[in-house]
């Protein structure tokens, strides 16, 4: 077992999985010979060879389009979408075609593939490079949607990822790749698809992150316990599908919701774990259950992503005025 920060858990992850099934092939724009644009796939092709972990051309559509083909053809795909806001010319084949050929063929064809892309603002980066659509995503049957926030999970969850006969997109929050360092066990694992993980348990308030959300919760929740409110924090790893069961069982104790997500407010993730809560456990709330994200407009640029992203300060905040409502 050693310390991993995410990147370097992922890179492993990638490595063991390509050693043991020659099946799996990686690529995407730079994820051959540069090893990715934040390194992810450093190494393989040298491990592995230009077969199997090459640089595709600048065309997202093509780069879903093959992998589509690919995997209804007996192999294991890895497609690197160099970031999330590139994924929209992609769309058409992995919303169109990639969720659907299980349910087209009536069975007869599954697509085991699996689509990464960094996502998520607080690098100061640019417009496409910083956005948070996993919404988008995750509102289509037949895509399953997974964000770690840990060096653990990521391994976990891509092995997971690789090894699911359906489509996978997994996001990667790149805010966190290389933030903190985790023991990682050197072995393969699996994070189950579906299944969150509570952190932290509590008694007075129930708070859902994922992704690069999760630490600055952390932060925010050490501060509250040293005031006296007790929090339970829960990290969903995965957004489709959402772990209802795990939620309903928190609130039903705590009595109290709030869920915290770095994408715009309205039609998102949030709201529909709040339809959950009031679904499942409407009879046990002492006060709204409550959505704290981003502000419903394109993520600002480098100057102005301060005021956008979720903090601590505005996590404490809302978690006060939920327990003094």
């Amino acid at each position: 077992m050693g310390a991993l920060n995410n990147i370097e858990a992922l890179n492993q992850a990638l490595d063991q999985m390509m050693e043991k099934d020659e099946k799996i092939v990686i690529y995407g724009e730079d994820a051959g010979f540069e090893g990715g644009v934040f390194r992810a796939t450093k190494g393989l092709q040298a491990k592995y060879g230009k077969d199997r972990c090459f640089d595709s051309p600048l065309t997202e559509a093509a780069i879903i389009g093959t992998g589509i083909g690919m995997a209804i053809n007996g192999m294991k795909p890895v497609l690197e979408i160099q970031f999330q806001g590139f994924l929209f010319p992609g769309l058409n084949q992995l919303l169109v075609h990639g969720a659907r050929f299980r349910n087209r063929s009536r069975g007869r064809f599954t697509v085991p593939m699996v689509v990464r892309m960094p996502y998520g603002g607080g690098i100061r980066a640019l417009e496409h490079h910083s956005e948070s659509i996993e919404a988008i995503l995750a509102h289509t049957p037949g895509l399953k949607v997974v964000i770690p926030s840990n060096p653990y999970d990521t391994k976990g969850l891509m092995i997971s990822a690789i090894k699911d006969p359906d489509p996978v997109v997994f996001l990667e929050p790149k805010r966190i790749y290389r933030a903190f360092k985790q023991e990682v066990p050197e072995e393969l694992y699996e994070v189950p698809i579906g299944k969150a993980r509570i952190l932290k348990e509590g008694n007075d308030i129930t708070v859902v992150g994922w992704g690069a959300m999760i630490p600055e919760i952390q932060s925010a929740v050490k501060d509250l316990e040293e005031e006296g409110i007790s929090v339970e924090l829960i990290d969903l790893r995965t957004i489709s599908p959402i772990d209802k069961e795990a939620i309903e069982n928190s609130v039903k104790k705590t009595g109290r919701f709030l869920v915290v997500h770095e994408a715009v407010k309205s039609f998102g993730v949030g709201a529909e774990l709040i339809s959950i809560v009031n679904e499942k456990a409407f009879l046990h709330l002492e006060c709204p259950p409550t959505r704290l994200t981003g502000y419903d407009i394109t993520i600002p640029l480098a100057k102005g992503e301060g005021y956008f992203m979720i903090n601590p300060e505005k996590i404490k905040s809302k978690v006060k005025e939920l327990i003094n409502y």
